[in-house]
């Protein structure tokens, strides 16, 4: 047992120096002595949990995505009543705006490694799509059940509206990152598109 918790605080200082590197400095800045570095261990370590740096960005983006189901979580948790099937929604959605130091984090990691997979066969072949995937899957879900609620639009085609909800809150958060538009800003066209789809029946 006590092996397998170091091999765990291990992977995560290692994954964790990767994340600070590419967000202070780019992800192309984040080779594998400088992810070393930065963690405090040997390259021949960061080498012998991630064999390649593919490898090490996708267990970063892992490792992301779970803080942010945790954090989500945390928001619903912090509502005094149970939350009502919107603010379910809006919360994820909201979640995946970068607002925060680990939300913007996991925003910049994953749209680095979405360029990166254009011209890069290795991380290419990777699948780092699955997290978008199941956040697009968690997101259909909560609008089915707001559906059968009878409080969104009967109309709605929740898998679409998962895709379409899931595409403008990433560029949302792109623009945020880039300076085009304030969080606050984000916020309310994210708003805007879900009173539209909860105010109908």
């Amino acid at each position: 047992m006590p092996r397998t918790a170091d091999h765990a605080q291990r992977r995560a200082q290692i994954i964790e120096g990767l994340v600070r590197v590419a967000t202070r400095d780019g992800v192309h800045a984040a080779t594998m002595r400088v992810v070393a570095a930065e963690a405090g261990v040997s390259v021949r370590l960061v080498q012998y949990y991630f064999e390649t740096k593919a490898q090490l960005m996708l267990a970063a983006l892992r490792h992301l995505e779970q803080q942010s189901h945790e954090r989500w979580a945390a928001r619903l948790a912090a509502q005094r009543s149970p939350p009502s099937p919107r603010a379910l929604v809006e919360a994820l959605l909201e979640e995946a705006l970068p607002t925060d130091e680990a939300s913007r984090a996991f925003h910049i990691l994953w749209t680095s490694c979405a360029m990166l997979a254009m011209t890069d066969p290795e991380l290419a072949a990777e699948s780092f799509a699955e997290g978008p995937e199941r956040l697009e899957g968690q997101l259909a879900d909560l609008l089915r059940q707001a559906q059968t609620d009878g409080v969104l639009d009967a109309r709605a085609d929740p898998s679409v509206e998962s895709v379409r909800l899931l595409a403008l809150s990433h560029g949302l958060g792109t623009s945020v990152l880039v300076g085009r538009r304030t969080q606050e800003s984000a916020r309310k066209v994210l708003g805007y598109h879900l009173e539209r789809l909860f105010c109908r029946t």
